[in-house]
């Protein structure tokens, strides 16, 4: 019925380690200009919101409320990417800083992506 327990455990440590970088990058543009943090409340509560939903996921009654919690995490990880590549527009933070977070971010839209359609090809 739904992604195996270790590979939705590895998951959601995923989106748990996501989360604790955004958060070090939050802190740091919390120091920066008005416009950095009013950003960065918007790209913290994305970022932070991702594993939420993978941890609400895990408790999901039925296959549909599966693929939904999963389609909101994949929503939040698309929003925070977004916010990501606008810091880096912005110059409020160095490349060499933001494109492993934008790296990782790419990389948990993908794999819920794949997950999300999987759940949908197996029946909902």
């Amino acid at each position: 019925m739904q992604v195996s327990e270790p590979r939705q455990t590895d998951l959601v440590e995923r989106a748990t380690a996501f989360s604790l970088r955004s958060i070090k990058l939050y802190r740091h543009l919390d120091q920066q200009e008005r416009a950095a943090r009013r950003l960065a409340d918007q790209f913290l509560r994305a970022a932070t919101s991702v594993g939420a939903n993978l941890e609400e996921a895990r408790a999901a009654e039925s296959r549909r409320d599966f693929a939904h919690k999963h389609s909101i995490a994949l929503k939040e990880a698309g929003e925070a990417l977004y916010w990501l590549k606008l810091f880096r527009l912005a110059e409020f933070v160095s490349r060499d800083r933001i494109d492993p977070l934008m790296h990782e971010a790419h990389e948990l839209v993908a794999i819920l992506t794949a997950l999300i359609r999987t759940t949908k090809r197996n029946g909902l």
